[in-house]
């Protein structure tokens, strides 16, 4: 979900296995020399969810591996799903309450789907994508009140289990 600690964690994590770090949304933007919220507004959300199947095809597709930050919205597509679930991927789900995700999110203006009343769109998106992330995750780690550290070092051993035998 948008808020719970894709790219800040994310990046303590790529820093730590010395990776490289993506962030879908930010790679749509360079690609597209625009922010996600004008594709959004401009050009809908189907087109913006068609660019975020490329990056992510893109991200998944380099032959080193990489910490990707995947945009909250990449499961509504079955094939983005399957993505997430190839054999090389290790998919860690971030999660928070939304009381929490409003508190890290609510203010800031450019996510189009929380312009009119965030905490009641946060708490109706993460129950509509509940079963979604769950299906795949690899690793669940909580982020809400935690320290981005510890968070980054949970994250870090569900990718060691991950790789585990």
């Amino acid at each position: 979900m948008m808020g719970s600690g894709k790219t800040t964690v994310g990046t303590r994590v790529a820093e730590a296995l010395q990776w490289p770090f993506l962030d879908s949304d930010q790679m749509i933007e360079a690609r597209e020399g625009r922010t996600v919220r004008e594709i959004w507004l401009a050009d809908g959300e189907p087109a913006y969810r068609d660019l975020e199947t490329k990056v992510l095809e893109d991200a998944l597709a380099l032959p080193d591996p990489a910490v990707v930050a995947a945009a909250g919205g990449v499961v509504l597509r079955e094939e983005n799903r399957r993505l997430l679930k190839r054999a090389h991927v290790c998919t860690v789900r971030l999660v928070a309450d939304p009381e929490v995700l409003v508190t890290r999110v609510g203010q800031q203006g450019h996510r189009p789907l929380l312009d009119d009343d965030p905490l009641t769109a946060l708490r109706r998106l993460a129950t509509e994508r509940e079963e979604l992330y769950r299906e795949v995750a690899d690793a669940t780690v909580e982020t809400g009140h935690a320290p981005i550290e510890a968070v980054a070092e949970d994250v870090l051993r569900a990718l060691a289990a991950c790789e585990a035998p």
